[in-house]
This record gives C-alpha cells, sequence and structure tokens, in this order.
C-alpha cells in the first residue's frame, strides 16, 4: 500500500503533519508492503530535506497513492476524485461551515475517514491533539496573567522551537497565590494538568479548595459530578449524566467564588447545563478574572467566551455588566484566551505524538482485516453513499436541517 502525507492547504496555514520524517520511515520499515509518498510542502514544521534524509519519496504528485493522511479539511479544489482521505472533516456535528465539503466529498466519490471518530468499540477516542490543546492553552492563559497584571513576559509558544523550550520559559516565572480550577478529565485537562505541575503548583481536594486558605497557588480539577446536580435533589451519576443531562442544574457558582483563573477543558455536551451564565458571572460573588477556554463552545457554557480567539491576537476582555468584548487588560474584565487551533502553535511535537497514536492504532488495521473495527468506525463515506453508521447527516447534505 502506497500512503500519502498530503500539504496542508487551509487558510490559516496549519504546520501539522500526520507522520514526521522519522516516524514515516520507522513505520515503512516495520510494514514492508507500505510505502510512504510525501507531498512538497513549504509550510510544514519538517522540510521536504527532512523526508528525503530518511528515504522517503517527496512528490507534487500523490495520484498514484491508496491512501491519503491529512490534518485539517482539505478544500474542495484540491480533494482527488475517488481517493481516500484522512482528515478532521468537522462534520459530524452537522457544521454548517463544512457542508459543502462534506458534499464535495460525496460527489467525488471519495471514501473519507475522520480522525475524530476513529474509536474503540466503547467509542472512547484512540487519536488526536487534545493535549496539546490542554498544554498550549494553560501556557497561554499564564501568558495572559503575566502581560496583564505587569507580571512577567512569557514568549508566543508559536515562536518557540518545541515543548522542551515551552517549560524552558516557564522555569523563569513566579506564579502569584492564585486559586486555579481545572474542569474536565480527558487529554485535554490532562496537558493542562502538565503545566500546572510544571510550575509545581499544589494540587489539592475539592472540599479543601472550596473551604481552605493558603499563602501559595493551588489548583484542583473537576468533573462533571463536581459542579453539577439532580435538580430533584437525588444524588447523581457520572454515567447517567453523560445519557442525559437534562434533569440536571449546574452549581458551578461554589467554585467561580473562590477561584481566580479557570481552565476550561471539560467535554461540553448537548443540552447539558451551562457553567458560566451571563447572570453568574455578573453576580458579586464572581470573582474569576481569567479563563483558558480551550473547550472554546462559542455563546455556550463559559459566557465570556463570545468569540474565538486568533494565535496571532489570543487574547480579549468580557465586561460582565455589559455583556461585551472589552480590551482583555480592561478594568473589571474578564480576561479571555479562547483559540481555537491551539495544537498549531506546538506543531512538532503535536505532529510527533500524533504520530504515535496513529501508528498504533490505525496502520495495523490496514494490514490484519481491520480485526477491531477501527476503519470500519471511522469510514464515513463510500462509494458516494454515507455509510449507515453516519447516515444520520444524509438531511444535512441535502440541506433539510
Amino acid at each position: 500500500m502506497k500512503f500519502g502525507l498530503i500539504k496542508e492547504r487551509k487558510t490559516p496555514p496549519d504546520r501539522r503533519v500526520v507522520f514526521s520524517p522519522e516516524k514515516a520511515r520507522t513505520v515503512q520499515i516495520q510494514y514492508p508492503h507500505l510505502e510512504f509518498a510525501v507531498e512538497s510542502s513549504d509550510i510544514r514544521i519538517f522540510p521536504d530535506t527532512a523526508y528525503e534524509q530518511q528515504g522517503l519519496e517527496v512528490t507534487d504528485d500523490l495520484s498514484s497513492c491508496d491512501v491519503l493522511l491529512g490534518v485539517k479539511e482539505v478544500p474542495m479544489e484540491a480533494l482527488i476524485p475517488k481517493a481516500s482521505y484522512f482528515f478532521f472533516s468537522h462534520t459530524i456535528k452537522k457544521q454548517p461551515y463544512n457542508r459543502d465539503l462534506l458534499k464535495a466529498v460525496l460527489e467525488k466519490n471519495i471514501e473519507l475517514y475522520d480522525h475524530e471518530v476513529i474509536t474503540n468499540p466503547r467509542g472512547g477516542r484512540l487519536i488526536g491533539f487534545g493535549r496539546y490543546a490542554g498544554l498550549v492553552g494553560a501556557y497561554n492563559g499564564f501568558r495572559a496573567l503575566g502581560l496583564r497584571d505587569g507580571l512577567f513576559n512569557l514568549p508566543k509558544v508559536e515562536g518557540l522551537s518545541d515543548l522542551k523550550a515551552l517549560q524552558q520559559e516557564l522555569d523563569t516565572i513566579q506564579i502569584p497565590n492564585l486559586k486555579i480550577c481545572l474542569s474536565g478529565l480527558g487529554k485535554v485537562a490532562k496537558g493542562a494538568k502538565e503545566i500546572l505541575d510544571h510550575l509545581q503548583i499544589k494540587k489539592v481536594g475539592v472540599e479543601e479548595y472550596l473551604n481552605a486558605s493558603f499563602d501559595e497557588p493551588v489548583y484542583t480539577i473537576i468533573n462533571v459530578m463536581d459542579y453539577n446536580q439532580r435538580k430533584d435533589g437525588k444524588l447523581g451519576k457520572t454515567s447517567e449524566f453523560f445519557l442525559d443531562p437534562t434533569p440536571y442544574e449546574s452549581t458551578f457558582m461554589r467554585f467561580a467564588k473562590v477561584t481566580d483563573y479557570f481552565i476550561a477543558g471539560h467535554f461540553y455536551g448537548d443540552h447539558a447545563p451551562y457553567l458560566i451564565t451571563r447572570e453568574n458571572a455578573k453576580h458579586p460573588d464572581f470573582k474569576i478574572n481569567l479563563i483558558a477556554d480551550i473547550s472554546c463552545d462559542i455563546d455556550g457554557p463559559v459566557a465570556s467566551t463570545v468569540r474565538p480567539s486568533t494565535i496571532e491576537d489570543p487574547f480579549y476582555g468580557y465586561d460582565p455588566q455589559t455583556e461585551s468584548e472589552v480590551a482583555f487588560d480592561a478594568e473589571g474584565a474578564i480576561t479571555v484566551m479562547a483559540v481555537d487551533n491551539l495544537p498549531c502553535e506546538l506543531p512538532k511535537d503535536a505532529s510527533e505524538g500524533f504520530g504515535d497514536m496513529f501508528a498504533k492504532h490505525v496502520i495495523p488495521a490496514f494490514f490484519n482485516g481491520d480485526l477491531e473495527g477501527i476503519l470500519e468506525r471511522a469510514r464515513m463515506t463510500k462509494d458516494g453513499q454515507l455509510t449507515p453508521r453516519y447516515s444520520y447527516l444524509q438531511d444535512f447534505v441535502d440541506g433539510k436541517e
């Protein structure tokens, strides 16, 4: 089989790639019947010469490849008819801005596999960039703190070579006496936790965090049952909440009353209670003044996230009283970091980590008859049709919803 690493063409440019030169070479050695071709790119974090040095073909023509591997959405005009693609299509939630892309995939008889739905039999995601979103998001929050309060001046992540360089910058700063709340237990939250732990910030339990005072910076990690409760007063269950969150209401205000810096690393499901409403943010007891919203659900569970920010301009302010955007350092504002493509800022590490996961979970499926159903679950389209698993998207494709 011949796998092609495509050039990323989405704007703004994305420097990530599914496989680094070294990992592609390793996989090619491990599977003698597999070879890589690499589409020439002037933006990729690894230059063409790095792939050539690994003995890999660099070319402008990938039409002979069996499978094409990318990261972000492929522009419709660049799609090769009848090809097989892996990329993040951002269509499984019926995202309106990509409806035409999915239509084009079907019209061009493309076999599309979406990275987002590469899962185990229980539905757990096997690959992704979540860890790197968490790492960069938490770092960016501290960068905003330093700039806003005149404490320190951390550089932008995109100007740093890798995660090690990021950690070295963190070693130069001193964190003031803050209470930091991190939501979530997944890869995003674990990435953010790595930053907090690298800074040697003390982790404390939820009850201690809520009720005690500290003379040093501390953080706690909260899950859905820490900030939601059943409306009828009965004992809540996490499994029940994820199946149907409508019987629940948010109790996040108890954290908002004692938190300085909130890192939103949770997954927000449809119909779940909002964590921070606009009325919550206006409450005189609301203490949070800095939010790194890594989850970045716009005009949703975190009221201050009124729009995504950008790598170029990552911070803005939210005035709770006027419910409007202001300068990130305006008096009385909540400082917001809501970059929605955070892993792009750490392209080398993110690409290397992604390639490790793809090689472990996906590549074997091509050579073992898809023994665990990895490919079957991730295949969204085939023969110009949605596969049965994704047939729920038909009305979306047809423009009926």
